[in-house]
């Protein structure tokens, strides 16, 4: 059910979803269904069903507001939420809070653009695998850019930008 304020199931998420798996080889990417845009449950099933060898994540832009990390783990999902405040209007931000045991920010929707955004989560989500949590800082802090552009600079850091920019090739972006 949508929380008060927020998008209903009638309303189209813009955005993409996108699976990294960071093999021997290389990365590879692939496109999740758009309901992973919807829903962090839906995300996490979806990042599982690849049963991958390699680590796993997954990168969404939603509607280019912000972006969320989600990185399947045996006791369930580790994740980062760009902007807590995109919770008051966004299920899925809501459900991301919801899984880090964060309240939803009690901002008015009519005064959201006065409100600077936070980022909620783990920053070394992706530690390991060569991002340190002191440069997704930088990235998640940079609110003078888009979300999309935030995952091009987790890409181009990573050395997955080609490929990323492969996969939105083919979505049309």
């Amino acid at each position: 059910m949508a929380k008060p304020g927020a998008q209903s199931e009638y309303d189209e998420v813009e955005g993409f979803a996108v699976a990294v798996v960071r093999e021997e080889s290389g990365w590879k990417l692939t496109t999740l269904k758009p309901s992973a845009l919807d829903s962090l449950d839906d995300a996490e099933l979806q990042l599982r069903e690849l049963r991958a060898t390699g680590a796993v994540f997954g990168l969404l832009d939603v509607d280019d507001e912000f972006f969320l990390i989600v990185r399947p783990a045996p006791a369930g999902a580790h994740v980062l939420l760009s902007d807590a405040t995109a919770a008051v209007e966004y299920d899925i931000a809501a459900d991301a809070l919801d899984a880090l045991h964060v309240d939803i920010p009690d901002i008015d929707p009519d005064e959201l653009d006065d409100v600077d955004p936070w980022e909620e989560g783990d920053l070394s989500i992706l530690a390991d695998l060569g991002l340190p949590d002191a440069v997704l800082s930088i990235i998640v802090g940079d609110t003078d850019l888009y979300a999309d552009e935030q995952i091009g600079m987790i890409a181009a850091r990573l050395g997955f930008a080609d490929e990323l920019a492969a996969e939105l090739d083919k979505l049309g972006r």
